[in-house]
């Protein structure tokens, strides 16, 4: 490598907060940031003028520090009558239960992939470092992003994957193991018995790889930062280690999982939005089965189930709601997103 992971990406710790939509917004990025590592902004359920006011508020907050921020890559699913209809007939006790009208659900995908449109709000800021989930953008996007002059990073679920993304021209691979929480972000193959845990994945990524490679999937402790080194990572990304920060807006349902002994179990399941994403296990998950193939694909599942997470976490139940963590969730802390991060850092060896 030619240059430190912290100088291709203009941090001064080699620590970098995951992108995690529906939990966080600019607060956490900055928090990040001003503690020295890089903070991200997740924008795949932003449309343009929402993604244009957390593009300002960060930088209005932290003009010089470095920014990422995580767009999707999915191709989206063609209309599919007939799922959304098994999709519905599996929900319809808990909608008759909870009194909810099923004809008067807005059934939208609710995730857009990586566009033109986004790529003109980006242009307006030109942030540092653009990352993706599912691959990457078409060429014709991945030029611009070029043109702005961002650093561009991608989760690898699989070695197959890291080269993949390296013929592409990358800057850096993230090696998002199995243990990590939130969505899968394998692109070549859904096999995911193909995917490997971090601590399998990191070295043989390193090895296969010119470009740095960073661990991510179970990393919520100094000692698990400094596992992560010896085997060859350029630096680490954590995002479970966030979910209790006063700076993430993670629900009170979520916060309540996370402290209790529930947080010792997680899952992958596709019943929230349709694509395998790793969690706590919940009443939807026991019932319908965590894996239930009645999920339309991704990201169609997520709408129907929107006015059941509301109805059910004003009551404080999290029956509904997607309780996304890592394996290694136990280990989340209250303190404030800058104290997390600098205590990460404390793992890596030659700071």
């Amino acid at each position: 490598m030619t240059h430190t992971l912290t100088s291709l990406l203009g941090m001064a710790l080699p620590v970098l907060q995951a992108p995690m939509a529906g939990v966080q917004d600019h607060r956490l990025a900055v928090a990040v940031a001003r503690a020295g590592g890089l903070g991200a902004i997740p924008a795949a359920m932003l449309g343009p003028d929402a993604l244009r006011t957390e593009l300002a508020a960060f930088r209005q907050a932290c003009p010089q520090a470095p920014l990422n921020v995580n767009f999707f890559c999915h191709t989206p699913p063609q209309p599919d009558p007939a799922a959304q209809a098994r999709w519905l007939a599996a929900l319809r006790p808990y909608h008759e239960a909870w009194g909810i009208d099923p004809a008067t659900l807005s059934l939208g995908p609710g995730r857009t992939p990586f566009n033109a449109a986004t790529a003109d709000v980006l242009a307006e800021f030109r942030p540092d470092v653009l990352s993706f989930h599912f691959g990457l953008p078409a060429p014709d996007l991945l030029a611009r992003v070029r043109g702005m002059g961002a650093r561009v990073l991608c989760s690898a679920t699989t070695v197959a994957e890291g080269l993949w993304l390296q013929d592409q021209g990358v800057d850096a691979v993230i090696a998002q193991g199995l243990e990590a929480g939130g969505h899968r972000g394998h692109f070549l193959s859904n096999d995911l018995s193909l995917q490997l845990g971090t601590m399998a994945l990191v070295p043989q990524l390193a090895q296969a790889l010119r470009v740095p490679v960073i661990a991510a999937g179970g990393v919520s402790t100094p000692q698990a930062v400094a596992a992560a080194q010896a085997l060859g990572a350029a630096g680490v990304q954590a995002g479970t280690a966030y979910l209790l920060c006063p700076e993430a807006t993670t629900s009170a349902v979520h916060r309540a999982a996370l402290q209790s002994p529930a947080v010792h179990h997680t899952a992958l399941t596709r019943l929230f939005s349709g694509g395998p994403a790793r969690g706590m296990p919940n009443r939807l998950m026991r019932e319908l089965g965590a894996m239930n193939e009645a999920a339309p694909a991704f990201p169609l599942a997520t709408a129907a189930l929107a006015p059941l997470r509301a109805a059910a976490e004003a009551q404080g139940l999290p029956d509904f709601s997607p309780l996304w963590a890592g394996q290694a969730a136990s280990a989340c802390r209250t303190d404030g997103a800058a104290a997390i991060t600098q205590w990460l850092a404390t793992g890596w060896q030659g700071l």
